[in-house]
């Protein structure tokens, strides 16, 4: 089916009829603002007063080419090409992980609880968010981020540089290449695979479908594959009283730190906005 009429409220009718029962009203709505945002350059109060208005054909085949995207369960992110994350607006495709609020809780902690460091390390970086909203947090410190793929670093690469932030991009996989090249860091931040395959059923399609199973899924019988390799990491190139802070699988908080501990970091877990047990932060005694 086609939007029947270039007027606002009916490509609000159609939307809310064509997307009804895949998502709730109120995300909907957020579609509909952030559609109207990106292809008409409104903002919600021009929306809300032009509902009587007409648009032109060309943006009416772009909305309605992302409401069919939208019901096969596309992310509205990659439909527009972007996502927000720590105030700042990231370029992201099919090869990154969309940046995810609850992320913003690890930047927060690295903040709070690194607040001068010298050298950052980010591993497993994708789209570069972490890095970059450090790199503006920290301006004077140095900044090395590392992913396996270079399609990936290509997008973290535009991110930084449309934010104006200048941070350092290695190829490597962190799992199986020794690293012995980077130099000791104050602060290690990752935000690591940490999902297991058992867990496939209970993800959204927009998820599942859609984004890099490399950044998301890690075997059910090693579910802290990449943690052991984050310590070890640490452990020869964090300084003495330098963190590692890290995301999780809210499943794994007890295990990740006594992992941690193993290796003589003093370890704390902290939730996220949801009270999920979200992060680990580990200080290098």
């Amino acid at each position: 089916m086609r939007i029947p009429s270039n007027r606002i409220c009916d490509i609000e009718r159609f939307a809310y009829a064509e997307l009804e029962g895949i998502y709730p009203q109120e995300e909907i709505r957020g579609f509909l603002r952030l559609l109207f945002e990106e292809y008409l350059g409104w903002d919600l109060t021009t929306w809300l007063l032009s509902k009587q208005k007409t648009i032109n054909q060309s943006d009416l085949l772009k909305i309605n080419f992302a409401i069919k995207d939208l019901k096969r369960h596309r992310p509205i992110q990659h439909i527009i090409g972007k996502a927000d994350f720590c105030g700042m607006t990231l370029t992201v495709d099919e090869n990154v992980l969309i940046p995810r609020p609850e992320t913003e809780g690890l930047v927060e902690l690295a903040k709070d609880r690194c607040p001068s460091p010298k050298r950052i390390l980010d591993l497993c970086t994708g789209s570069g968010c972490i890095a970059i909203a450090l790199a503006k947090a920290f301006p004077e410190a140095s900044i090395t981020a590392v992913d396996i793929s270079e399609k990936v670093l290509e997008v973290a690469r535009q991110n930084a540089w449309n934010q104006g932030v200048e941070i350092e991009l290695v190829q490597a996989d962190v799992l199986n290449d020794c690293l012995a090249q980077l130099p000791e860091y104050d602060l290690i931040v990752s935000n690591p695979p940490y999902v297991r395959e058992l867990e496939k059923p209970r993800m959204r399609p927009n998820v599942l479908d859609y984004e890099p199973h490399l950044a998301l899924f890690v075997p059910d019988n090693d579910p802290l594959l990449f943690y052991r390799r984050l310590a070890e990491i640490a452990d020869k190139h964090l300084v003495t009283s330098g963190l590692l802070v890290v995301e999780i699988n809210e499943s794994f908080g007890d295990e990740t730190a006594k992992l941690f501990r193993a290796h003589s970091f003093e370890t704390t877990l902290h939730n996220d906005f949801k009270e999920k047990t979200r992060f680990a932060v580990g200080r290098r005694g």
